[in-house]
């Protein structure tokens, strides 16, 4: 290539100079030598068809020039007329403006519009002081930070619809600070890119409360509040009166006094802390990495911790555990994602986090996940969510769709307490699972009692046949460790391993 370059930049002068060497040679052979005049005419005829090669060399770089000119040319017009387009473009655009920030300003539709990680990119007046937010508060934020973790965790699977692309169109109820409950029509526009992929989506939401409505929450209709302190969610629609009376008698619990937060606030505050424990590999030369369970504990007023067999029943029995797994689910996301992706002793760790029944058959849960994971930047490989064995037993069907589900986000599956009623490995051949937990009663009297040895040894053995490791709960000696290495038990947790400690430590 560059030789080719060369070769056309002397091209011109070698021609040059081959039609003068040719009329050197002829005029020294007319009078230095004394050749015929056949060698005469010859080379007078070679240096007549020189000159007409190098005329016609040079006009067609005459005509060449000249295209180039006239297309030169074309184009500084095309130019000038883009240019004259693109400012009559702008002062039209200019001119029209203030028309458009005048629809903006008074549409009552609230508009935002959300990129692909759930950033806000716009939105408009109606927006704002529909949520009584300022503009610091919604440019570039989270949609989770914006709507509150209630209402994203109740509308994630609409978002993830719209960010596949789908139009999405659903109702869903507000409350306000001064108790009114509106009702709002929210549909998802998908914004697609130049390259026809998903980029974002528009969220368009209009008050579609009517004055009986409003009635019925003992509140008089009236417009749209444009102060005052942020909006929470609203409950759950399946709340009853019970559940109600519930939730207040248990915030008075918590904090003392009648008035205070019920637990859906709570988990959203922060009054639960994460604790983790460590599941330890029995093994040193197995060369397996240390992992951990997520614990969770309420911080009293006192700044004591509530033990969970004191808050869990009531969570379950009025259908708030699902709220408090998401809950932990974020949190374990959100602190993972600050940690330094060079801690070798932490890299190949797995965190285990225990799902209530009630969030296994919910749908919604791993759509809610993905979108968790997306949106700290955090693999699914690091968590492993457990599984109790009473659930696999009861609903198999249910408990597979939901691990594969589960899988489909990178997560690992493990099924806890398993072996406390049956040993169920053919419930676990429709879907994959990384580990059993053995149920922590059977480890506790593995000295005392020879079939709960022989049990734990018979597990162990088909979890090594079908490529599932073990996890022994509730070990509490060194002697129970030792009979579990003998054993062949993959991994040990309880307080003979490590007692709980905070997830921040």
């Amino acid at each position: 290539m560059k030789a080719r370059v060369i070769f056309r930049t002397v091209q011109p002068y070698i021609s040059a100079l081959a039609v003068i060497f040719t009329a050197g040679a002829l005029v020294f052979a007319i009078y230095f030598t004394e050749l015929g005049m056949q060698w005469i005419t010859f080379l007078g005829g070679v240096l007549v068809a020189a000159i007409l090669a190098e005329a016609t060399r040079v006009s067609r770089l005459e005509w060449i020039a000249t295209r180039r000119s006239a297309q030169l040319s074309a184009s500084k017009d095309k130019l000038e007329r883009e240019t004259k387009l693109r400012k009559l473009a702008e002062e039209t655009l200019a001119a029209s403006k203030p028309r458009l920030q005048l629809i903006d300003e008074v549409l009552p539709t609230m508009i935002a519009l959300f990129d692909a990680a759930g950033q806000c990119r716009y939105h408009n007046r109606a927006f704002l002081e529909w949520l009584h937010l300022r503009a610091d508060q919604v440019r570039d934020q989270h949609i989770r930070k914006i709507l509150g973790v209630g209402v994203y965790q109740e509308t994630a699977t609409s978002v993830r619809q719209s960010l596949d692309g789908h139009r999405v169109r659903y109702e869903r109820t507000q409350k306000m600070p001064d108790g009114a409950v509106y009702k709002l029509a929210v549909e998802h526009i998908p914004q697609f890119g130049e390259d026809g992929k998903v980029t974002g989506f528009y969220m368009l939401m209009n008050d579609i409360t009517a004055p009986g409505d409003l009635h019925q929450t003992g509140v008089e209709a009236r417009p749209v509040p444009t102060g005052g302190t942020p909006a929470e969610p609203v409950r759950m629609p399946e709340a009853t009166a019970s559940q109600d009376r519930f939730i207040e008698s248990f915030s008075e619990q918590i904090s003392g006094h009648k008035d205070a937060l019920n637990i859906k606030a709570a988990i959203e505050k922060g009054d639960f802390s994460l604790y983790c424990q460590l599941i330890s590999p029995l093994m040193s030369e197995s060369g397996e990495a240390e992992h951990y369970e997520i614990l969770v504990r309420l911080i009293e007023e006192e700044e004591g911790m509530m033990p969970p067999g004191a808050f869990f029943p009531l969570a379950e029995k009025y259908g708030l555990m699902p709220h408090l797994d998401r809950w932990v689910v974020q949190h374990v996301t959100a602190w993972a994602s600050h940690q330094n992706p060079l801690d070798e002793k932490r890299k190949r760790s797995l965190y285990f986090i225990n799902l209530a029944a009630a969030t296994i058959a919910d749908p919604s849960f791993p759509e809610f996940l993905q979108l968790t994971l997306l949106e700290y930047g955090v693999p699914g490989a690091i968590l492993c969510f457990e599984i109790p064995n009473a659930e696999l037993v009861a609903k198999p069907a249910v408990v597979a769709e939901f691990a594969q589900r589960i899988r489909q986000c990178g997560c690992l599956v493990a099924i806890s307490g398993f072996g406390h009623d049956r040993i169920s490995f053919d419930l676990i051949r429709g879907f994959q699972v990384e580990y059993l937990k053995i149920d922590g009663n059977i480890i506790f009297n593995i000295h005392r009692d020879p079939v709960e040895l022989a049990k734990i040894t018979a597990i162990n053995r088909v979890a090594k046949l079908i490529g599932v490791k073990t996890i022994a709960e509730l070990v509490e000696s060194e002697e129970t460790i030792a009979r579990l290495r003998e054993v062949g038990i993959d991994f040990a947790q309880g307080f003979g391993i490590s007692r709980p400690r905070p997830l921040a430590e």
